[in-house]
């Protein structure tokens, strides 16, 4: 037992030792460490010195040159200004002097006034003298006095003014003519408006009368073969309904309708209907309607005596004599403004073989107007562009609905005949309780806007013209009362063709001068 104790005490004793040796060794270690560590720290720093040291120099050195380019600029902006003082100065110098030069030219003249004045007043007295002796000679030499003088005067300003007076009273009767001569010209173009000339209002027929109503089904054809091919040969559509002894055609081309209405009436006289005769029908009435369109138009031209039109142009209107408005025949309708334009043309001064052509061609668009796609005006005024028309008369045809202002005097006689011949009383199949109905309408809308003054509906209602109040409404809100109105006559009315819409406006400012 004392055994183990003894050996416990030897590895104690060794253990402890060999800690000990350990210890010292760490420490001595740690302390060699610490020395590297601080003689590493001392170079970093004086390292760090020496650098502050040399970046301290150049900042310097830096400064010190920036400091030397400073003055170096300072001083030469100071030499800049010093020298552009020194020019301001001798030019106020130099204007001192010249202030000075002319203050004392004014001097010099307001004395050379001074003395003119004193001479102009001398030589007043003396003239005023002068005039005493002229007068008491003259009283001398022509033996009266002045009052005597002064009735001679005025006898002899009295005779003038007489003969002024005559002179003013003849060129007083020759304006008075002149107005009377054109209140005449006016006069008859009233009268001109008033005609009531026979008219014959005429429409397309696009019913065909049937024999009896077992026809409809040799028209239809077996599956509808016929009238397959009658609408694809003619281009219109065949309406079948429970019309007794009826068959109606429908198509917006009034040469189509026509001919398929000829070739109809021809197949039902002749009973025998199927596509072979169909197409002889149809090219049969097709060959009929093309000589009567080219007879209308060349009857048209040769009634109107109107020449050198193009062949396609007197073809155009011939196919007019298919299309009407308002069941008035459009054909006519041009031939009868022609005439129209001619006479107001004459009694105005105008050109009237311009006139009379415009108003035979004004209306030429309605002929192909169900294929383009415009205003009859711009697509008349495009096909007489093509066909070489003149172009004062492609001019005239283009403003006679005011699509935009007219600046020719012929184009505003081809809107008055045009308005004369569309709107006289029997030249429509509208009556007149309706035109009065439609224009009352018109100024109707019209007066429910605020701000506006009075509304009239023109140009056979055509055209509807706004008087505002300029203090309720200015020129933005113009534009926007145009607009909203037009909107409102689309929605409540319905008519031909397009109703233009103007708004006027005017502001006025008076003085007096007191």
């Amino acid at each position: 037992m004392w055994l183990f104790y003894v050996l416990a005490s030897v590895v104690l004793v060794v253990a402890t030792a060999a800690a000990l040796w350990y210890l010292r060794n760490e420490k001595r270690r740690i302390e060699q460490s610490a020395q590297e560590a601080r003689r590493e720290s001392e170079q970093i720093l004086e390292e760090a010195r020496k650098q502050a040291e040399t970046l301290k120099r150049e900042a310097l050195l830096e400064a010190r040159d920036e400091a030397y380019r400073l003055k170096a600029e300072m001083e030469q902006q100071d030499r800049e200004k010093c020298a552009e003082l020194q020019r301001l100065e001798r030019r106020l110098a130099q204007k001192e002097e010249n202030l000075d030069r002319r203050a004392e030219a004014l001097e010099k003249r307001e004395k050379a006034v001074q003395r003119s004045e004193a001479g102009v007043q001398e030589a007043y007295r003396d003239a005023a003298e002068l005039v005493k002796q002229r007068r008491v000679e003259l009283q001398r030499v022509a033996r009266m006095t002045v009052a005597e003088a002064r009735e001679v005067l005025l006898e002899e300003i009295r005779q003038e003014a007489r003969q002024d007076a005559a002179r003013l009273i003849r060129d007083i009767e020759e304006e008075a003519r002149r107005e009377a001569e054109d209140r005449a010209r006016q006069i008859v173009a009233l009268a001109i408006q008033r005609c009531a000339v026979e008219h014959t209002a005429e429409t397309t027929v696009s019913v065909v009368p049937l024999p009896s109503d077992e026809m409809k089904g040799r028209i239809i054809g077996r599956e509808g073969r016929n009238i397959r091919t009658f609408e694809t040969l003619t281009g219109v559509d065949v309406v079948i309904d429970d019309t007794p002894e009826a068959v109606v055609l429908s198509s917006f081309d009034p040469v189509r309708r026509e001919v398929a209405r000829m070739a109809l009436s021809e197949l039902v006289l002749d009973g025998r209907i199927h596509p072979t005769r169909i197409e002889e029908a149809v090219e049969h009435a097709w060959a009929h309607v093309n000589r009567a369109i080219l007879e209308a138009g060349e009857q048209a031209v040769l009634e109107t005596g109107v020449t050198g039109l193009a062949p396609e142009l007197v073809r155009l209107l011939g196919q007019l004599k298919y299309r009407t408005s308002f069941g008035q025949n459009v054909l006519k309708h041009s031939i009868e403004v022609s005439h129209l334009s001619a006479l107001l043309a004459a009694e105005l001064g105008a050109n009237e073989r311009l006139a009379r052509r415009a108003g035979l061609l004004h209306d030429v668009g309605k002929a192909v107007d169900h294929e383009v796609e415009g205003s009859h005006a711009a697509i008349g005024a495009a096909l007489l562009r093509e066909h070489g028309e003149r172009p004062d008369v492609v001019r005239a045809v283009e403003l006679h609905h005011e699509e935009s202002a007219p600046d020719m005097l012929e184009a505003v006689i081809l809107m008055c005949a045009d308005a004369i011949s569309a709107s006289r009383p029997g030249a429509r199949r509208e009556t007149l309780e309706t035109y009065v109905r439609r224009v009352r309408k018109l100024e109707e809308i019209a007066q429910r806007f605020p701000g506006v003054e009075k509304g009239f509906a023109v140009q056979a209602g055509r055209e509807v013209r706004l008087i505002v109040k300029p203090d309720q409404v200015d020129d933005l809100a113009m534009a926007v009362l145009a607009r909203d109105l037009a909107r409102r006559i689309e929605e409540e009315m319905e008519y031909p063709g397009h109703i233009k819409v103007t708004v006027i406006r005017e502001t006025r400012a008076v003085e007096y001068a007191k």
